[in-house]
């Protein structure tokens, strides 16, 4: 039975049975930013169980594409050196929302394996959790298991949680005993064992209490159910081989890898775990990267530059030096796309990456692992018992080679060197201390001073710059150079907090607000406003009259302009987003922004330039957005509701339980507690000024809004009137008029070049025919005044294979310079070097130079006695020649 058979068997089995079959959610948890992955089937349906999420069905089956490479499931390392252990694989999950529960999940559970799947009852057994006596009875009495096959087990393993608090409950596991010619072959081997023999396929998890902080458990008014099994086991079980890697889920794939390594599965233990790698890593990269995980540095991006590198690494433990990954992707989707028919649409994304990745860890491989191993054989052959690398040698590789911590461990242990990871941290916080005290140097990093502590304990300032530009406030504190003080008067500088204000704090790439604090004789100006802790907001001010005091009553006044220009940039920060989104791909996601009022500037995920139609486009849809004037809709909500309605939230970003979400009505919705416009048309106008690389995988595009990109247009079009201006033509004939003369011009060069050669060719025949002969030699030296350096070169080649053996020395001047190329015919390198020829000959112009024993370049000042150093030459090369015979 197929893979694929095994799929629709279970679907269609559970949609005779009243379940609603649900599609495959993303790898990337849509409604749970605490998780990297979707690692289990009920991830999807975490909300259901919740009660936050309510579905129009109370049952449910899916197949849920799954990647564990994380927290308690990270098994990266034992990846292809067992028969189980993957990165991706597929989970077969039936789910009851307070509907059915114990008695229907084994009834169904039992009824798939033995009739669907027609596995033979006598080589199943059931686990339970110690107590649960319903459970144990109704394996008696549902699937005719005899006690002797149904083992109680702890909360190790027959308990399960969704977390340390929440819905909870016992389990069970369905066991396929595949016999004793399978695992360990103790005649002890138990259901307990750790071997292969006694194989769990299927987990029905019984979520009947909730836990609470203290740990007590309150029976749930709905008990549900939540079940998962492994495909990739369940086809091992059906086809009979014994391990995962064997079934036609996986095994085309390594085919494909012997056929990239010319090596056979089979032949080598070691080749075959390479093999088994690529293999599986090849399914997660793919998954991964169709799902829009890009390569990176850190979160989900880490995760997966890890596999990927993995991967590469065990390619070329096979000779594959080539770029391979990209065929196995395509491979993978060939063989996946019955199942999810949306893959084929990435292939062209998912190779390019896989391809970029290669092609930037090739550097890594071919520099940094020959190094590696030649440090683990010093110190394998330099210590007698303990061979360690120590943590400035990991450090090194690290910091100035690139080699990742993960691949420098796996590497070390295959050659049974252990790792200095302690002194590898110490020198890593050295490294950041460094940096620190550098960035401090110049200002780039601010300490928070004691008093700000103090101050956030103390009391929060409210904010209420959403609603009011200006408003009445006290002063709470006055700071100046980080000390709380009384006051601060005219012509001074510094801090001040007040109880409320309307100034919003520079945060999620929105500059601070300026403006002003006026009081009885007061005039003082906010240059910026910062939020150095939470809670905390501070007002850098400049008093231009009177006094600034503690306890004052003021108005704190907002500059107008400059935040309705901020505004504007922010607002079209989120529709460039979902522009991108939508043009681009999924896979593109925030990377950091700076909303100004003069510009915006938006750092995101993507593998390569814009085109200029890409920009083109991104500028229409955006400018379209402007034009239908559409709202600005801004709610506060619970964080759960808030991702049901598909606001965008990014792993490792901190929300709280309310959140403020923006919303442009179908085509931007996001988590954002920055200040926007009440509707898109107050923006008036988008336009692109710049789009460039900043990192690995990460663009940058800066743009202006309102004015300033009006602007920007005004002066591209003065530019462009004034360019048809000089070139004759109208503005809208010059790139017509600039291709005319871009042809005329390569025209002209190609009978430049044509003149060149003629007039090289004919100075060549007048040089040869001054040419002298020094003991033997045949020396030509002179001047070539229509040369440049690079000509002057070609000259000298030119005559080097015309005489066949000699020196040649040329001389070229122009601006008040000299320059020299000197060249020896290879039979004459070892009497003579041109290096030391040309620099002699250079220093009598007020110059110097050097270079090979065959061709050499020089410089001079003095152009007076150019002539003078020609005429020397035969004298110099005589010299050489003698003190070589010498």
């Amino acid at each position: 039975m197929t893979g694929g058979e095994i799929r629709e068997r279970f679907l269609r089995f559970f949609e005779r049975n009243d379940h609603t079959v649900v599609a495959s959610s993303s790898l990337v948890p849509a409604d749970d930013p605490t998780l990297l992955f979707t690692n289990a089937g009920m991830v999807p349906f975490k909300g259901v169980f919740l009660g936050t999420d309510p579905r129009p069905y109370r049952r449910a089956a899916s197949i849920q594409k799954c990647l564990r490479v994380s927290g308690k499931h990270n098994d990266l390392e034992n990846v292809g050196r067992t028969a189980r252990h993957h990165t991706f694989f597929e989970m077969l999950g039936n789910f009851s929302f307070g509907d059915y529960f114990k008695e229907s999940a084994i009834e169904y559970g039992w009824a798939f394996l033995t009739r669907e799947l027609e596995l033979p009852a006598d080589q199943l057994w059931a686990t339970i959790y110690k107590d649960d006596d319903a459970a144990f009875d109704l394996w008696q009495r549902l699937a005719g298991l005899p006690p002797d096959r149904i083992v109680r087990l702890g909360d190790k393993d027959n308990f399960w949680t969704m977390g340390e608090t929440g819905p909870c409950g016992p389990c069970s596991e369905l066991i396929f005993d595949q016999g004793p010619t399978v695992g360990c072959g103790r005649p002890t081997c138990s259901i307990e064992c750790g071997c292969d023999r006694y194989l769990e396929l299927w987990n029905l998890v019984f979520m009947q209490y909730n836990r609470d902080a203290s740990g007590t458990l309150t029976p749930l008014p709905k008990p549900s159910i939540d079940t998962g099994a492994g495909l990739e086991r369940m086809a091992a079980v059906c086809q009979g081989v014994k391990s995962n890697f064997e079934t036609d889920l996986i095994r085309p794939l390594i085919a494909t890898v012997e056929e990239f390594s010319q090596k056979r599965y089979g032949a080598d233990e070691k080749d075959d775990v390479s093999m088994r790698v690529i293999a599986d890593h090849a399914r997660a990269v793919t998954f991964a990267l169709a799902d829009g995980v890009l390569p990176g540095n850190e979160g989900r991006g880490y995760v997966l530059r890890r596999i990927l590198r993995r991967a590469l690494r065990h390619g070329r433990l096979l000779g594959l030096n080539e770029p391979f990954l990209a065929s196995a992707t395509d491979k993978v989707i060939d063989l996946m796309t019955d199942a999810y028919p949306d893959l084929p649409a990435s292939r062209a994304h998912v190779a390019r990456f896989a391809w970029i990745e290669e092609d930037r860890f090739g550097i890594v491989l071919r520099e940094a692992l020959p190094r590696l191993h030649d440090l683990i054989q010093n110190v394998k052959t330099q210590t007698a018992e303990r061979a360690i690398l120590s943590g400035p040698t990991l450090f090194e590789l690290y910091d100035t080679y690139g080699v990742p911590r993960d691949l420098m461990d796996e590497i070390a242990t295959e050659q049974s060197v252990e790792c200095d990871w302690g002194g590898f941290e110490t020198e890593l916080r050295r490294q950041r201390e460094k940096s620190r005290a550098h960035l401090k140097a110049f200002g780039d990093v601010q300490e928070v001073a004691e008093a700000f502590h103090d101050l956030a304990k103390a009391r929060r300032t409210v904010f209420l710059g959403y609603e009011r530009l200006d408003l009445q406030a006290s002063v709470v504190a006055v700071l100046a150079d980080g000390k709380q003080v009384e006051r601060i008067g005219a012509g001074q500088e510094g801090e001040v907090v007040l109880d409320q204000t309307p100034f919003y704090a520079e945060s999620g790439g929105q500059v601070g607000d300026t403006g002003y604090l006026r009081g009885e004789a007061l005039i003082a100006e906010v240059l910026d406003t910062k939020r150095p802790l939470t809670g905390l907001i501070v007002h850098r001010v400049a008093v231009k009259q009177g006094e600034l005091r503690s306890g004052q009553r003021l108005l704190a006044s907002v500059d107008v302009s400059r935040r309705g220009m901020t505004v504007k940039n922010h607002t079209a920060t989120h529709l460039v987003h979902a522009a991108l989104r939508q043009i681009l791909g999924d896979h593109v996601r925030q990377e950091g922004s700076l909303v100004a009022p003069d510009r915006l500037r938006f750092d995101f995920r993507h593998y390569g330039p814009l085109s200029p139609a890409e920009i083109t486009q991104i500028e229409e849809m955006v400018n379209t957005k402007l034009w239908a004037n559409q709202p600005v809709l801004i709610e506060e909500m619970r964080i759960d509701e808030a991702l049901a309605k598909g606001a965008l939230a990014f792993f490792g970003d901190k929300y709280g339980d309310e959140v403020r979400v923006v919303s442009i009505a179908d085509f931007s919705i996001e988590l954002c507690g920055g200040a926007h416009t009440k509707a898109t048309g107050e923006i008036g106008l988008f336009k692109i000024s710049h789009e460039a690389g900043v990192a690995a995988g990460i663009r940058r595009i800066e743009a202006l809004t309102g004015p300033g990109a009006f602007q920007y247009l005004k002066r591209e079009g003065e530019v462009l009137r004034e360019s048809a201006d000089r070139l004759k033509s109208k503005p809208l004939e010059v790139p017509e008029k600039v291709d005319r003369l871009f042809d005329s011009t390569r025209a002209l060069e190609r009978e430049v070049q044509q003149l060149r050669a003629k007039l090289g060719a004919e100075m060549a025949e007048e040089l040869l025919k001054k040419a002298t002969q020094v003991s033997g030699v045949t020396v030509v030296a002179g001047l070539a005044e229509w040369c440049d350096q690079r000509a002057l070169r070609e000259l000298a080649d030119r005559l080097r294979s015309k005489i066949g053996s000699g020196v040649i020395v040329l001389a070229t001047s122009a601006d008040g310079r000299v320059s020299w190329v000197a060249a020896v015919t290879p039979d004459l390198t070892s009497r003579l070097h041109a290096g030391k020829l040309v620099k002699e000959v250079a220093s009598i112009t007020g110059g110097s130079g050097g270079g090979r024993a065959d061709l050499a370049e020089a410089g001079g000042k003095d152009p007076d006695k150019l002539d003078r150093a020609l005429q020397l030459v035969p004298e110099l090369v005589g010299r050489f020649l003698a003190s070589t015979r010498c």
